[in-house]
């Protein structure tokens, strides 16, 4: 590979796909990646079109969607609302056919209160997984741990009653932030990406 082809991002056009409001093939009022497949042709591929060298697809796990995807239930699917794993493998031999670069977005600061890992940290004080997220014992009146806000306003501390302890959410409180102070999640996030990379995906965001 030359210099300049693991540099294209510094100088390339990467186009921004909502894949929600892209393009919708199968008539539900949603887009998807059947949808993006097929208006590939305007972005690179033909003397008309608008000739990016990436697209940067905003997330497409599946999600409650509390925060439009940002809360991730599962790194390592697609929503059904957007299609499946085959079709995104589709999108990405039919991108890299135009040339092409994918670009996805990847959350590594939280994931949903409904992922299976925060299911099991919460489960238990006792859970192998319990060190996965931010867990803090309650200052004296059951007080929140510190004065930390988060960014979308209000207190960053979240009560679970079951364990008696608050986790720490930096944005929603249906989006716990992970310890990334735990080898054991540091690997998992890196799989993630290995999961990805493995699919073809040439960057993230």
């Amino acid at each position: 590979m030359k210099s300049s082809d693991t540099l294209w991002w510094k100088d390339g056009v990467v186009y921004h796909v909502y894949l929600r409001s892209f393009a919708d093939s199968d008539g539900d009022g949603l887009g998807d990646l059947p949808g993006l497949i097929s208006r590939l042709d305007h972005l690179n591929g033909r003397e008309d079109s608008l000739c990016v060298d990436a697209i940067w697809i905003s997330p497409f796990y599946p999600s409650p969607d509390r925060d439009f995807g940002y809360d991730v239930a599962d790194y390592l699917d697609v929503d059904p609302r957007y299609g499946s794993l085959a079709d995104f493998d589709q999108l990405i031999a039919e991108a890299h056919r135009r040339g092409i670069r994918v670009m996805i977005d990847l959350v590594l600061n939280h994931t949903s209160d409904q992922h299976s890992w925060f299911r099991e940290s919460r489960s238990s004080r006792a859970s192998p997984k319990r060190e996965w997220y931010i867990w803090r014992d309650a200052r004296p009146g059951e007080r929140v741990p510190n004065n930390w806000q988060s960014v979308f306003g209000g207190r960053a501390w979240e009560w679970d009653e079951a364990t008696r302890q608050f986790y720490y959410h930096m944005f929603l409180r249906a989006q716990p932030d992970v310890n990334w102070r735990n080898p054991a999640v540091r690997q998992a996030m890196m799989d993630v990406v290995r999961f990805w990379l493995d699919r073809g995906v040439d960057g993230f965001r």
